[in-house]
């Protein structure tokens, strides 16, 4: 289907539902996958948001049966208005044009993030049905071979020699065992200022349709080293720590302090790997170059992270000589 042909389907959707003055959609914003999203009026001035999700490029339904899931938890979601699914359209609430992202900044960042906490601990609160997807072992390592085949061979054209593959491959091992250890909650996957929309009582929270059944530190740590924005270690520190005490105070099975802390740092890692795989696969074979010039700060996190843990030296070692020289770290602040 041509982009013009779509369009006029999007506006007849709108028209149907926001009556015939209803605007044409004009661009909003878009993501990763397929996704776009559109802001319409209708004849009396009311925004709404369409969301466009093409048939056979991406299904609607997961989204649909997560907004059901959490907002009957309680999480702050966009309101649905209407909905075509065969068409793969959703009308939704126009919560505005600007995400956290945009306005958090080092003074009102601990105010935010606490907004931030009230929103996860609703979602990590949520009683899952038994088949809710989850994490597997599988899943853990598919994300993390994200890594090797399109960031390390794909877009930095690395080869790895055998000792360095079986060193990865137990790297591999390691990460997947601990991740899979931890506690098991909701997990949205993508918990960061990106996805979360700022109103006057609080948060909502977008792009959960993702969720899985996973590790409970997996959104914490997505939360406080996203893809965009970067904190001090010892901002880092504190938030964390009084995170860790709230989901213990809301009843969670939360690990001691040290244990959580160990959590935190190797999710990190897999999660980096992941992401730098991710945005080289945008790129490469998606046709999205702009992701990977966020490389470089992922590339920092590992750098911090590594030495703090022996076991991870061969992947460090990797790092140093195989990455570093190609990709220059994004200098994170102190």
């Amino acid at each position: 289907m041509s982009d013009f042909e779509r369009a006029a389907l999007r506006l007849a959707f709108v028209q149907a539902h926001l009556g015939n003055n209803a605007s044409e959609p004009v661009a909003a914003s878009s993501d990763a996958g397929f996704r776009s999203y559109w802001r319409t009026r209708s004849g009396d001035g009311r925004s709404a948001i369409v969301m466009d999700s093409p048939p056979g490029l991406d299904d609607v339904r997961p989204w649909l049966r997560l907004h059901a899931l959490f907002d009957a938890g309680g999480v702050r979601v966009p309101t649905v208005l209407a909905c075509d699914v065969d068409a793969g359209f959703l009308l939704l609430e126009d919560l505005g044009g600007q995400t956290l992202l945009q306005i958090i900044d080092a003074d009102n960042a601990a105010t935010w993030f606490d907004h931030a906490l009230d929103q996860l601990l609703r979602i990590q609160r949520i009683a899952l049905p038994d088949d809710f997807p989850a994490y597997t072992d599988a899943l853990v390592r598919r994300e993390l071979a994200l890594f090797s085949d399109w960031f390390l061979e794909r877009h930095l054209g690395v080869e790895l020699d055998a000792n360095e593959q079986a060193a990865l491959g137990r790297i591999f091992d390691h990460l997947a065992t601990a991740f899979l250890a931890q506690p098991q909650v909701p997990v949205h996957r993508d918990f960061m200022p990106r996805n979360l929309m700022p109103l006057t009582d609080g948060l909502a929270v977008l792009d959960f349709q993702d969720a899985v059944r996973g590790p409970l530190a997996y959104d914490v740590l997505s939360c406080f080293k996203d893809a965009f924005l970067s904190w001090p270690q010892s901002r880092i520190d504190a938030w964390t720590a009084r995170w860790r005490d709230a989901m213990r105070d809301a009843g969670l099975a939360v690990p001691a302090a040290e244990a959580f802390a160990r959590d935190l740092d190797l999710t990190g890692v897999q999660r980096h790997l992941k992401v730098l795989g991710i945005f080289a696969r945008l790129k490469h074979r998606d046709g999205k170059p702009h992701y990977i010039v966020d490389a470089p700060r992922f590339v920092a996190y590992l750098d911090a992270i590594l030495p703090r843990h022996p076991e991870l030296a061969s992947l460090h070692t990797l790092l140093q000589r195989r990455v570093l020289p190609a990709i220059q770290p994004m200098a994170l602040p102190q």
